[in-house]
This record gives structure tokens, C-alpha cells and sequence, in this order.
């Protein structure tokens, strides 16, 4: 016959493991005794870092449509403005030879592209001229310009 697997190191480990176990078990039976009846003791934060028991208000739900990211682009921009309204601007470039140049908004400063069968009358750099403003396939460009002076 064999000896005994159980040696005296081992029942020494699990006497201690049955004892911390044991032990365990007593201090939870303890704080469950002590604790109040109110429950959970939570500590919240508020956005300044103070604490308080009441939990916060529960926040605005966000709709994935009401979220801009970026801004709009310039095209965007203009055809929310009135485009109907006639504006003043500066001839800034104008290429004869080819036939298109910019106008310099007086208003909002834009540089808006303007081609030479959009003019009533022919214009050069400096013009004073009055335009409308429609979308092109590259952004806004000026249609009806008129020259002032």
C-alpha cells in the first residue's frame, strides 16, 4: 500500500485557506448587518466638480441630423443668402483673351467668377459693375453685370 497524498504542509495550506474563507465571510456578514437600509451609498459629480447624492439630470438626447460637421462650403453659403438682390462689386482680374475674370464683392469681400457672356457691355479691371449672383458648376459666378462706372 501507498502512503498518504495528504501531507501535513498541505493541511496546514488548506486549514489557513478554510480560516481566510471563514473569515471572509464573517466580515461580510458584518457590514450586511451594519449597513443602513437607505442602500447605495453613491457620490455623484457635477459638471463643476462638486459632489452631491443626487444623481444629475439626465441629459438632452442628440439627433445624428442636428450634428454640422465642418462648415458650409461658399457655394452653400451664397445660396443661402438672397441671390436675387442686385450687388456691387469691383472688377479685380479680367482676361479678355479668354474671356473671364472676378469680381470683388463690396459687401462680403467674396471673389466671384464672371465670364464675358454674362456682361451686358464689355468691362475691364477696376469697373465698378452691378451683378446677380447664381450657382455655377464651380461655385457662385455673376450673371447680368452691368457697368457703373
Amino acid at each position: 500500500m501507498g502512503r498518504s497524498q495528504e501531507t501535513f504542509g498541505k493541511k496546514e495550506r488548506e486549514k489557513k485557506k478554510q480560516q481566510k474563507k471563514d473569515a471572509k465571510a464573517k466580515r461580510k456578514a458584518e457590514r450586511q448587518a451594519n449597513s443602513d437600509s437607505t442602500g447605495d451609498n453613491i457620490t455623484y459629480v457635477d459638471k463643476f466638480g462638486n459632489f452631491s447624492d443626487t444623481p444629475p439630470p439626465p441629459a438632452k438626447k442628440v439627433k445624428a441630423k442636428d450634428i454640422v460637421l465642418g462648415i458650409p462650403k461658399k457655394e452653400d453659403r451664397i445660396e443661402e443668402e438672397d441671390t436675387d438682390i442686385e450687388r456691387k462689386g469691383v472688377v479685380s482680374f479680367f482676361n479678355e483673351a479668354k474671356g473671364y475674370g472676378f469680381i470683388k464683392d463690396k459687401v462680403s469681400q467674396e471673389s466671384i467668377f464672371v465670364h464675358a457672356n454674362n456682361t451686358t457691355e464689355p468691362i475691364v479691371e477696376q469697373n465698378l459693375v452691378t451683378f446677380e449672383i447664381e450657382k455655377g458648376p464651380k461655385g457662385p459666378t455673376a450673371i447680368k453685370v452691368k457697368v457703373i462706372r
